[in-house]
């Protein structure tokens, strides 16, 4: 009796350590799960990349490109009417054949109007437009102001003699006849040795040109503004000028 006793205990510890055993599950140390990781990537690794696919977009038709017309407006001063009148077929037939822009004098407003049309091409043609009507209104000869429609690197600047230094009454009208000279010779000279076109308006002083030389001619104006002596500055723009044709 004792011994099937034993047995029947012996069963039923067995039962009960393998019901334990399927409760339980095996946790892996952390070593393994380390040294298995490290597997992983370096396999991640050796793989090759994948070529991802780059995304094509149909090209744009011109239409949408360009989006609505634009326009820009220049006003003309009084005094600039009636070269404007007299030089309006000059300044009319670049801009509508060249540049295929539309262009028209607004009596009411006063303003030079230019709008871009279904012809224009090039968008930049609109603002080169622009800079070529305005320098026509600031005094330019319609012939130097056209250099702006054929040529890219041609800015325009303007500044106030004030701006240099805060003259008044005779000492500003003083600075004003040292820029321009006897019978404009000084202002002919720093525009030939600087390649440069300069107009004197009242206190306004405009320069157009290339940046380089723009630099050059202000820096001479500048000069004179503050009292050099014109011979002085001729000799410096010179020096200037022969180191600039050097370097290109």
């Amino acid at each position: 009796m004792d011994s099937d006793k034993d047995t029947t205990l012996d069963t039923g510890a067995a039962i009960e350590s393998e019901n334990d055993a399927d409760s339980f599950t095996k946790v892996k140390s952390k070593k393994t799960q380390k040294r298995k990781r490290e597997q992983d990537t370096a396999d991640m690794d050796t793989e090759e990349p994948v070529a991802s696919k780059r995304p094509q977009f149909p090209p744009i038709s011109g239409d949408k490109l360009k989006g609505p017309d634009e326009m820009r407006k220049i006003a003309v001063p009084a005094n600039r009417y009636t070269p404007l009148k007299e030089n309006w077929l000059k300044i009319f037939t670049p801009i509508v054949e060249n540049l295929q822009l539309q262009v028209r004098f607004n009596l009411k407003t006063r303003n030079v109007e230019i709008k871009t049309c279904k012809e224009t091409k090039d968008i930049g043609s609109l603002t080169k437009a622009t800079d070529f009507v305005r320098a026509f209104v600031l005094g330019f000869q319609v012939e130097d102001a056209l250099a702006l429609i054929r040529l890219d690197e041609l800015f325009l600047e303007s500044f106030d003699v004030t701006d240099v230094k805060p003259l008044k009454g005779d000492h500003l009208s003083r600075a004003i006849g040292r820029i321009a000279g006897k019978g404009g010779k000084t202002k002919f000279t720093i525009e030939n040795v600087t390649k440069t076109r300069i107009v004197l308006a009242d206190t306004k002083v405009h320069i157009l040109g290339s940046f380089q030389n723009i630099k050059m001619a202000r820096t001479a104006i500048c000069n004179l503004i503050l009292g050099s002596p014109p011979s002085k500055v001729y000799g410096n723009i010179r020096v200037v000028a022969s180191r600039t044709a050097e370097r290109f």
